[in-house]
């Protein structure tokens, strides 16, 4: 995809003037320069143009407030003074990948006053003696080189550290989700124990209700049964003494 298409899609129905960040990486430029990016895009702060096909700078816009420049793996041998001109406020910018090979190309970078880290990891510039040294003589406001300062200390990982933070919050969130769950689930299981507890004494008080009708119906029987045979112990009694008046007669 061309790089000025590209740029458009990226755009995403803003207007380049609200555009913070922009990132065209993989894309492909006419004859090695810049293409669709204008000095419109005055609030760009990050700008990526990785293995674009990049041969030269001469069409960067004015971009007053971009701080972080992207250009690795293109083929840009020189013309860097453009850099101090068109982004004076640089702080970081890599060139790793590149068709540097010059202590002299480098030195146009001098102007960049606020740059404190420079990527030419990959460059021919690097095999050459006291590679390193040299870098951080001709360019003192430089702190880190290659991911390095002048004590061989890794430089920060900015995005790492944002990637941990979401990562720590994500962790702190995952337990007291788990948490609730398991309250949930305790508060579940309690509910149906005491539920079950329940029918079961449902169960067990209707079975003893059952019990006492039974009974009581085996008493009524009872009680039933003798005042059948008292009645009849009355009758035969009467009888006897109807018989013994009949005899004295």
């Amino acid at each position: 995809m061309e790089m000025k298409k590209r740029i458009s899609l990226e755009l995403r129905n803003k207007t380049p003037a609200e555009v913070a960040e922009l990132v065209v990486d993989n894309c492909r430029s006419s004859d090695g320069e810049i293409e669709g990016l204008t000095d419109e895009f005055k609030e760009l702060e990050f700008l990526s143009m990785v293995n674009v096909g990049l041969t030269s700078l001469a069409m960067l816009p004015s971009l007053p407030k971009l701080r972080k420049l992207e250009l690795s793996d293109n083929n840009i041998s020189g013309s860097l003074e453009i850099l101090s001109e068109k982004c004076p406020n640089l702080t970081y910018l890599n060139l790793s990948g590149n068709k540097i090979k010059e202590l002299s190309t480098v030195e146009a970078l001098q102007n960049l006053k606020n740059l404190k880290s420079l990527d030419l990891f990959n460059c021919e510039i690097t095999t050459l003696e006291e590679y390193r040294e040299s870098i951080f003589e001709l360019l003192p406001q430089i702190t880190y080189l290659d991911g390095f300062d002048a004590e061989d200390n890794e430089a920060p990982d900015s995005e790492a550290d944002d990637d941990d933070d979401d990562e720590d919050g994500e962790e702190g969130a995952g337990p007291v989700g788990d948490y609730d769950d398991e309250d949930d689930d305790e508060e579940g299981s309690e509910g149906g124990e005491v539920g079950l507890s329940y029918l079961m004494k449902d169960e067990i008080q209707d079975e003893e209700d059952d019990d006492d009708y039974v009974e009581e119906e085996e008493e009524e029987g009872e009680e039933e049964e003798a005042e059948v045979r008292g009645e009849k112990r009355k009758r035969d009694a009467e009888d006897e003494g109807e018989d013994d008046d009949e005899d004295d007669d």
